[in-house]
């Protein structure tokens, strides 16, 4: 026969916890019940290792995706520099230089009398035109460059009027009018007193920009740096922590986590330590010795213009011969004041042929002062191997090399530093998605253990 069961022993059952209507969760022991607040719960291990969790979780999705938007935007300034910015203070440069050689060789035909000789007349065609292609190339430029693009405008409006005074003054020049001389002044003085120095402002905005960029290319990127540091020493600490409470020596998810992290920062400060140094090249090898070549090419041609005025305007030649001495002293400071290695040959070879011009314009000074205008003429704008024509395009020339050459240093060191940086963006969100994925794949085993 069955004994039905007691009472007692129906007490001595462990229920099933429940869920009270206040929130409360009722957990039933073998002798007792209790009941744990979720704010209890909020601050048990599961819920303190949860939020450690998703704390590590975020801080490595940001510090790796401000990793690569950083390399990304330095990649992207450092191609618009060589793509834009680099380019156009070349063409600035090219825009002065066209400016001063068309007003030089208006000036040296009208010295040939009559109907001036067909070289010198293609070669004032062949500056125009070549300033009127930079002006294009310098008006599709930055945009919201607004002293440039004022400027641009100005040397635009003025341009037409430049070359219709010389035009005149080639009329009455041919015809024999002595009015030619007056226009041919008029327009020298046109060149000289505003489009040539609204050139050089130019040229001077356009190199600043240059430049600008490429100091900040010299320094490392410290903000990405300084969180893949910041958040490995976060993930080192939370290991050391686990493994005291857990008695374990490692956790791979996180070891995991925290080597694919260390190699993102190796990659970071290797190709922001290669980036940065072929950033300062750029601007101790490229960038200086550049600008002291396109400083040196506009006091030379500077010169040469105030060489031949003398010529043109023998009433002003005092005057015209103190500027050129300005312009030639300063040159050659600037010249023995350069301490680069590149274009050194170019400097040497530039500060003898200043030697040569400036003994061959004290030769033509010389005759004029005896009223020799003939001599004068042929030492000025002569095909001699000894003229000032001669000696100048030896200057003009070694300083084109020059600022050639620096330029081709410039776009190598430049093309360089962006080249360190190609990968780095893209790979940077693969190692950190890539590495997200060890720290769940971690702690879930730990989570599991408090069940």
């Amino acid at each position: 026969m069955a004994v039905p069961e007691t009472k007692a022993s129906e007490s001595k059952k462990t229920p099933t916890p429940k869920q009270t209507s206040w929130g409360f969760v009722t957990i039933y022991g073998a002798d007792r019940a209790r009941q744990i607040a979720p704010r209890d719960l909020l601050r048990s291990t599961p819920a303190r290792l949860l939020a450690v969790g998703v704390a590590l979780l975020l801080g490595t999705l940001a510090a790796g995706l401000i990793t690569s938007v950083v390399a990304g935007d330095r990649k992207h300034e450092i191609d618009v520099l060589l793509s834009t910015t680099e380019p156009l203070a070349r063409s600035a440069q090219n825009l002065y230089s066209s400016l001063s050689v068309a007003d030089a060789a208006a000036a040296t035909a009208f010295l040939s009398g009559g109907v001036e000789p067909s070289a010198a007349r293609d070669q004032y065609t062949q500056a125009i035109g070549t300033a009127a292609a930079e002006l294009v190339a310098n008006s599709d430029g930055l945009p919201g460059d607004k002293e440039a693009r004022s400027l641009i405008t100005e040397i635009a409006t003025q341009l037409p009027v430049y070359t219709g005074l010389v035009e005149t003054a080639r009329a009455n020049n041919r015809s024999g009018n002595p009015v030619g001389t007056a226009y041919l002044a008029e327009a020298s003085s046109l060149m000289q007193s505003e489009l040539l120095p609204r050139a050089q402002a130019l040229h001077t905005e356009r190199a600043a920009a240059s430049l600008a960029p490429q100091s900040k290319f010299a320094r490392p990127p410290w903000l990405a740096i300084g969180l893949l540091v910041a958040l490995l020493v976060v993930l080192v600490a939370t290991q050391v922590v686990m493994s005291r409470r857990t008695r374990r020596a490692f956790n791979a998810g996180l070891l995991f986590t925290t080597a694919a992290m260390t190699a993102l920062l190796v990659w970071m400060l290797v190709a922001g330590i290669v980036s940065a140094a072929s950033a300062h090249s750029a601007v101790r090898q490229g960038s200086t010795p550049l600008s002291t070549f396109a400083s040196a090419r506009i006091l030379a041609q500077q010169a040469r213009t105030q060489e031949i005025m003398q010529l043109v305007r023998r009433d002003e030649k005092e005057r015209h011969a103190q500027i050129f001495a300005d312009d030639t002293d300063q040159l050659r400071a600037l010249l023995a004041d350069y301490s680069e290695s590149d274009g050194a040959d170019d400097i040497h070879k530039a500060a003898g042929a200043l030697d040569a011009w400036t003994a061959s314009h004290q030769r033509m000074t010389d005759a004029l002062e005896v009223g020799d205008w003939a001599t004068a003429a042929t030492t000025a704008v002569g095909s001699g191997p000894d003229s000032s024509a001669a000696e100048f395009g030896v200057v003009d020339g070694a300083l084109s090399d020059g600022a050639d050459t620096a330029r081709a240093e410039l776009r190598d060191d430049v093309a360089r530093s962006s080249r360190v940086l190609s990968a780095l963006g893209p790979g940077a969100v693969v190692i950190t998605i890539v590495a997200a994925v060890g720290i769940p794949l971690g702690l879930w085993p730990r989570l599991r253990e408090y069940q």
